[in-house]
């Protein structure tokens, strides 16, 4: 079995890696429960905005050379309205968290500890700024009788409570985008999950 190296890149070293992280976030997030029928140009964009600030954090898998998963965080007061919405609704400082945007794997390499280790390191991450208070992540939600649920599916929400995550449906957004089935995008419900650092 192959060694996997982890790597973290802040800022414009996240640059070379973007043409490889946009491939495997659209191979990923066709699976349930997120369905993304992905577009490369638009996952190339978004993923340029990681490069703007050193602040940011992309966490990297490789074997040997090949990017085979990554996880993403950012301060929440650089992230979009969605994402600071719901937390100044309810009267709370988006200054005080740093957000994950995501952990992509490819399918192969789950179930070595991996998923851990993208918690771990954007945590680190997060803590070495010494300003922020609370990390935090939202999870789409799909019904329990969605017809592309596969019957051996397992959501991660005791995966994340062993990270020490508490859900908080309380606060909701939505995200935009279009479901492999569907001919147009709409609108998905998302909540988040939050952790004291």
């Amino acid at each position: 079995m192959s060694e996997i190296k982890i790597i973290c890149a802040s800022g414009r070293e996240i640059t070379e890696y973007i043409p490889e992280l946009a491939k495997l976030r659209i191979q990923v997030f066709r699976e349930f429960p997120y369905l993304y029928d992905g577009d490369l140009d638009y996952e190339e964009k978004y993923l340029s905005t990681y490069t703007k600030s050193s602040d940011t954090v992309i966490v990297l898998a490789l074997d040997e050379s090949k990017v085979i998963g990554a996880s993403t965080g950012l301060p929440m007061e650089q992230e979009t309205g969605d994402v600071q919405g719901p937390f100044k609704s309810a009267g709370l400082n988006p200054s005080e968290y740093f957000y994950f945007g995501e952990s992509v794997l490819n399918k192969k390499y789950r179930g070595r500890g991996l998923g851990v280790r993208f918690f771990e390191e954007r945590e680190r991450h997060a803590k070495s700024l010494g300003r922020f208070k609370i990390t935090t992540f939202c999870a789409v939600e799909r019904p329990e009788n969605h017809p592309l649920k596969p019957t051996n599916y397992r959501n991660l929400h005791q995966f994340w409570r062993n990270r020490g995550y508490v859900h908080h449906p309380e606060l909701r957004t939505t995200f935009t985008w279009k479901d492999i089935d569907h001919a147009e995008e709409d609108k998905k419900p998302l909540s988040f999950w939050l952790k004291a650092l």
